[in-house]
């Protein structure tokens, strides 16, 4: 018999076109083998009494490390302490896939900054090798820092950059259009002074002239390194025209409901925030995740900055859309996978990576009671009623 082989028995099967009441799959080596097989082939039983099993969340884009690292304004914790948190986090949350979102922003603020956004990715890479889940990294360049560049070439070459994405915050547009806006989100979130507010809008407007060559040199450097690629905060359809045209495959948090559908249209996938249907709204003012949904121009959510409101959003989207459970899990696991390249997970199916998670509904809230990590069960929880 193969290591590491167990049996799931009466479970509610999320499987790509529907949903089984009663089903079962076989895990062997840290693979799924079958799905309703005939028998378990002498495997470990493991009856699951009617819970929810899906494939494990493949989130495109989280950025919560940033706080791991940097709990409050200029106060920093040890890099492995902060990867060792996020890993557990995550897989308490049923995230069996995480993109950490680091961003590169020269010295711009915290933790957004060059120098330490490359000191946490490459120790996420490091940790990734004793992690409970799939730890990869997101670079989200700032197109109007003028040094990144040449640092994000130099991980793409050492194979420590696994997504990257183009952000525009220059004031004025984006999710930025509201410059004041802007002003008064920086001096809460990162306790700026007002000249030091002035200094970087100015610098940022000076830099984004040379913005666009920046992004067509990275462009063409992540396409000979296999790496995917994002826009961020599209505005309008011309934007989507450009980055398709550098080979991006993801359009994260479009601001308006035009720019998702011309996302769309040029075979782009369509990222919103979990954050966003929990609230019902964006906190920066763009549009509604479930307008979204309900228009048909949302293929993937992630959790943005809450990792926790990933699955919650998941189960939401039942009610509020009356979406069909797998079709509002392949949100969340198939879809982003494929975005990202990664074959080999985000559904349940023979020859896939066994990440599995164990939903149970206690209080009206999905919450996930065991999470498999190709086939290695790395959380369980007990909840006292139903």
């Amino acid at each position: 018999m193969p290591k590491n082989s167990f049996y799931i028995t009466r479970a509610q099967l999320v499987l790509d076109q529907e949903t089984l009441a009663d089903g079962a799959i076989l895990v062997e080596d840290g693979f799924i083998s079958a799905v309703e097989p005939l028998s378990g082939n002498g495997a470990r039983e493991i009856d699951l009494e009617g819970r929810v099993l899906m494939p494990g969340m493949v989130d495109l884009h989280c950025d919560a490390l940033e706080k791991d690292v940097e709990p409050r304004p200029n106060v920093y914790f040890p890099l492995d302490h902060a990867c060792a948190q996020a890993d557990k986090r995550n897989a308490a949350a049923g995230i069996t896939t995480v993109f950490h979102s680091l961003s590169f922003a020269q010295a711009e603020l915290g933790v957004r900054n060059n120098t330490v956004a490359a000191q946490v990715l490459r120790a996420v890479h490091e940790w990734n090798r004793c992690a409970l889940v799939d730890n990869l990294t997101h670079a989200r360049y700032e197109v109007t820092d003028t040094e990144a560049p040449e640092l994000l070439l130099e991980m793409m070459e050492r194979n420590e950059l696994d997504l990257l994405s183009f952000m525009d915050h220059t004031p004025g547009q984006g999710s930025y259009r509201d410059v004041e806006a802007y002003r008064r989100f920086l001096a809460k979130t990162y306790k700026q002074s007002e000249q030091e507010l002035d200094d970087l809008l100015e610098s940022k407007l000076v830099n984004a002239k040379g913005a666009l060559a920046r992004i067509r040199g990275l462009a063409e450097d992540a396409r000979k390194h296999n790496v995917a690629l994002a826009s961020h905060d599209d505005d309008n359809p011309e934007k989507i025209e450009l980055m398709q045209s550098l080979g991006a495959t993801i359009s994260e948090f479009p601001v308006n409901i035009d720019t998702a559908r011309a996302a769309k249209a040029q075979g782009l996938r369509t990222l919103f925030g979990a954050p966003n249907i929990l609230r019902g709204c964006s906190h920066s003012g763009c549009m509604r995740a479930l307008d979204a949904v309900l228009e048909g121009v949302a293929d993937v959510l992630c959790a943005d900055y809450a990792p926790g409101a990933l699955l919650a959003a998941v189960f939401k989207l039942r009610e509020q859309a009356e979406m069909p459970l797998h079709e509002a899990v392949k949100l969340v696991t198939r879809h982003p996978a494929v975005a990202a390249g990664l074959h080999d997970r985000g559904i349940l199916a023979a020859n896939q990576r066994a990440d599995l998670i164990a939903v149970r509904e206690v209080g009206g809230q999905p919450l996930v009671e065991r999470v498999w990590s190709e086939g290695r069960c790395v959380f369980t929880a007990s909840f006292c009623h139903g």
